[in-house]
């Protein structure tokens, strides 16, 4: 008898091309593998159908953009229904004239749009100029449910904000998925590349065990941009379990890692380390101020 608590889940990892036809034809690659390993889930990189367009501003950068449905999400659903696996796609969701956002959507293994996630927290640094591009997301903090459970699906820059881990665990998420963009400067010098991808990787493991979840995370890899707009992506993709222990992870290089999670384990660990019970929502108010003067 097949243990229905048991999810197979896949994340693939690859370096995107400047063509997009290429690397939706590599998505489809990684969707049919995951699915002939036995995956039910799989992860892809954020923004995989283009390159990072935003290391510079460029009103041209928002012909990437496309509707949901279109036909970039229509032809990632035809892929998960033919490998029988709920896909997470990363896209450029152009939604009016001048509103565009950066949207996780999740394509449930019949090939069904099962929903979509629009990023909330935007992030404006050097070589990350996303907020010219994006409109802050306004479907909230909500699980996506899909034939293999309820998706806390956020995006990348997401990955740094408790706040965000948490209101999907709330609302019932049974693991946290992270598409993500990020990389090196290669004017860091070795031990703060380390430092950084330490913190990355650590973030998001605190998220995995403050909530007893499992956390899985996918990367870009490769070099992208140029002179003063260059990004070295990092790869490292992983998948964490609820109590942030490493299940899986890639190198430097494209890969697709694959992992078995245990979806009972999260309701044992919670039954242990009530954390949830002993919140006290009574005093934290002040947490949705900007800061306490």
């Amino acid at each position: 008898m097949t243990d229905t608590s048991i999810l197979t889940i896949a994340v693939a990892q690859y370096a995107c091309a400047d063509n997009a036809e290429t690397n939706l034809a590599t998505a489809e690659r990684y969707i049919a593998e995951a699915g002939a390993a036995g995956a039910r889930l799989v992860l892809l990189p954020e923004l995989h159908n283009t390159p990072y367009f935003c290391r510079r501003e460029d009103p041209a950068m928002f012909d990437y953009a496309e509707p949901v449905p279109g036909p970039s999400s229509r032809r990632l659903a035809a892929a998960a229904k033919n490998a029988g696996v709920v896909v997470v796609a990363s896209l450029f969701e152009r939604r009016a004239a001048g509103i565009y956002h950066n949207t996780a959507v999740v394509l449930d293994s019949d090939g069904s749009l099962a929903g979509r996630y629009r990023k909330m927290h935007i992030p404006d640094d050097p070589a990350y100029y996303e907020k010219y591009y994006f409109t802050p997301g306004d479907l909230g903090f909500t699980p996506i449910d899909t034939q293999v459970g309820r998706l806390g699906v956020l995006v990348c820059w997401d990955q740094w904000y408790p706040e965000a881990a948490r209101l999907m665990a709330l609302a019932g998420a049974e693991l946290l998925i992270y598409p993500s963009a990020i990389g090196w400067d290669d004017a860091d010098d070795d031990a703060e590349q380390a430092r950084q991808l330490a913190a990355w990787q650590g973030v998001q493991r605190g998220h995995a065990i403050a909530n007893h979840l499992p956390v899985v995370t996918s990367n870009r890899v490769g070099v992208e941009g140029g002179p003063n707009a260059e990004i070295r992506f990092w790869g490292h993709s992983f998948v964490f379990g609820p109590q942030g222990e490493t299940l899986a992870e890639a190198g430097t290089d494209g890969a697709l890692v694959t992992a078995e999670l245990d979806l009972h384990r999260s309701e044992t660990l919670r039954r242990i380390w009530p954390f949830f019970r002993d919140r006290r929502i009574d005093a934290f108010g002040e947490l949705t101020r900007r800061f306490r003067d």
